[in-house]
């Protein structure tokens, strides 16, 4: 802000919650210096010792389930059932990197031309992440810890509207074992923020975010040839397919739109539909969302709160305005409601088509497009019509066909079929087109900020 604050504010009640001051360039320079001070230490330590830390660090999260879920459903009105579960995910992101990471990060012994060989992972260094706001916990655990775990040290640059959550986790991690300075807070600018991908001392630089973003940060990273991981978000196409279960594709299909108030990157967006459900399907999802209420984000019974910001909020209502003035028709919800905070209702658009902010672009809230399929092979080709390459979702009862479509026609990096879900700690997370590029999760994730160095001997 102007005045080199940060100020986080409830989306519920549009009060302030806490006052920041940005760091001064020599702070920031002396949080990166700290950070890799503290790597040059940790990248001596055994990866047995590394993951004891990390597997402490689970055990921290779970300790602080509660507070830590009460203080993101504040920051970025979360339902509080979604804020413990996230706490849940990045517990067992955590488990799942102290069990495997020592196995996947070992020397590997190969025969090459007859003499004997290795292959060794070795950290690289300090690496950057700058974050969203939308899962103030996992966006800052999933690339953090496998970094820590391959010996790095970490930067993170949280958004502002979670500010707490990210200094938050920086003292988790340190009363969980790992050392002071290891894993840097940095509360900056934009403008800052480039000084740091500068420096000499940052490696590496990964990032979620908008595409626009991705583009910046990677061509700042790139022209000083320092290695990147982009997760730039998308506008993931679940198929409803011609022998599709409706009513599971209907139940389905709204818990992915609706998951984390709609505010998720691998949600679903848009449903498409072929000819012989569409009518059915709208029905159904019609008559599902308009049974959505808003409410207050720490109540058990809330289905919907609010969006992290009126800026947030304001951007929805005009991509749908947008959608309607070209084309588009609301079923249900679709207006600002007179009230405190800044929620947005469940929505549903249909008659979608090309050059509409609901078939082109992400809707960043609880907006659903249908879209209208001649049949099964519409239906892919209008999935792959899309400058973005996240996830997606095939309903079908044919599963073994479904699989096919997924593993070669679909033109995305993670196909949910007959289910929708986020993340798994075992499965790699990344996208393809303007969704960007690199994995996290999975051995992929462990191995993407390594040093894989080759070792001949003679």
């Amino acid at each position: 802000m102007s005045d080199n604050k940060i100020r986080t504010i409830n989306p519920l009640t549009e009060q302030v919650i806490a006052t920041y001051t940005h760091m001064t360039d020599d702070e920031a320079a002396a949080t990166v210096k700290a950070t890799h001070d503290a790597f040059l230490e940790w990248r001596m330590r055994s990866l047995d010792d590394r993951a004891k830390v990390i597997a402490a660090i689970a055990q921290a999260l779970r300790d602080s389930k509660e507070e830590f879920a009460q203080l993101m459903t504040s920051e970025v009105g979360k339902l509080i059932g979604d804020s413990r579960s996230e706490v849940d995910l990045v517990a067992a992101i955590c488990d799942y990197t102290a069990k495997t990471g020592p196995k996947v990060l070992a020397d590997e012994e190969r025969s090459a031309e007859g003499a004997t060989a290795y292959v060794a992972h070795a950290p690289i260094g300090v690496v950057y992440g700058i974050q969203p706001w939308n899962f103030p916990a996992y966006q800052a655990v999933r690339y953090s810890i496998s970094s820590l775990m391959a010996g790095n040290g970490v930067l993170l640059k949280h958004a502002e509207s979670c500010t707490g959550s990210g200094l938050f986790l920086r003292d988790l991690y340190e009363r969980a074992g790992l050392p002071k300075g290891l894993f840097g807070v940095l509360l900056i600018s934009h403008e800052q923020s480039d000084t740091i991908i500068e420096n000499d001392l940052v490696r590496a630089v990964t990032l979620t975010g908008s595409d626009r973003a991705g583009r910046a940060v990677a061509a700042k990273a790139g022209g000083l040839v320092k290695k990147t991981v982009l997760e730039l978000g998308s506008n993931d196409a679940y198929l409803v397919l011609d022998d599709a279960d409706i009513d599971l594709a209907v139940k389905t299909c709204v818990a992915g739109r609706i998951y984390n108030n709609g505010q998720t990157c691998v949600n679903a967006k848009r449903f498409i539909v072929t000819e012989k459900n569409h009518d059915a399907f709208v029905e159904g999802y019609v008559e599902a969302f308009r049974a959505i209420a808003m409410g207050d984000p720490t109540e058990e019974a809330t289905k919907l709160g609010p969006l992290v910001s009126e800026a947030q909020r304001d951007k929805l209502h005009n991509q749908v305005e947008d959608s309607v003035a070209k084309g588009a028709r609301v079923l249900v919800g679709g207006e600002v409601p007179d009230r405190t905070g800044w929620f947005y209702p469940a929505t549903v658009l249909v008659d979608v088509a090309p050059g509409q902010p609901a078939y082109d672009d992400e809707l960043f809230g609880p907006a659903a497009s249908i879209i209208r399929a001649k049949d099964d092979e519409d239906a892919m080709r209008i999935a792959n019509d899309s400058r973005y390459g996240l996830g997606g979702g095939i309903f079908s009862r044919n599963v073994e066909r479904a699989r096919e479509l997924a593993a070669k026609h679909f033109d995305t990096g993670m196909i949910f079929i007959n289910t929708f879900d986020v993340a798994s700690p075992d499965l790699p997370f990344g996208g393809v087109k303007t969704s960007g590029y690199g994995r996290e999760h999975g051995p992929e994730g462990l191995k993407e900020f390594v040093n894989v160095k080759s070792i001949k001997i003679g």
